[in-house]
């Protein structure tokens, strides 16, 4: 348990900093509110169109698609290299394969025009 003491100290350290930060600058911070505070912020102009309404094009979902993809390669290819020599060639078999499906979706993606900016 005595391993975990500067862990459980850290993570009460940022907790009390966190929550003294808040309370500190609500208490201390000036409270003037004004029409321009109190408005609606949308790159400083109001908002044009209703958004349950509005509908996203599907090319906003392919570039969030991409953007999974390649975050997930980074998520599993860092910690496979770092124990690369120790999985040998099961690990480099194991790990082609995952990029081969990866492989695969970004070829759809790219099938699907999600490179493409109109």
């Amino acid at each position: 348990m005595a391993e975990y003491l500067p862990i459980l100290l850290l993570f009460g350290l940022a907790t009390l900093f966190a929550v003294g930060s808040v309370g500190i600058s609500s208490l201390v911070g000036p409270r003037v509110p004004n029409p321009t505070k109190l408005g609606a912020y949308e790159c400083g102009n109001e908002p044009l169109a209703r958004v349950r309404e509005t509908r996203f094009p599907v090319k906003f979902y392919m570039v969030a698609m991409l953007f999974l993809v390649f975050d997930i390669e980074a998520v599993f290819i860092y910690p496979w290299a770092v124990v690369f020599r120790e999985l040998g060639w099961f690990g480099l078999g194991q790990m082609t394969l995952f990029i081969s499906i990866l492989g695969v979706a970004f070829i759809y993606e790219i099938g699907r025009g999600g490179l493409e900016w109109d």
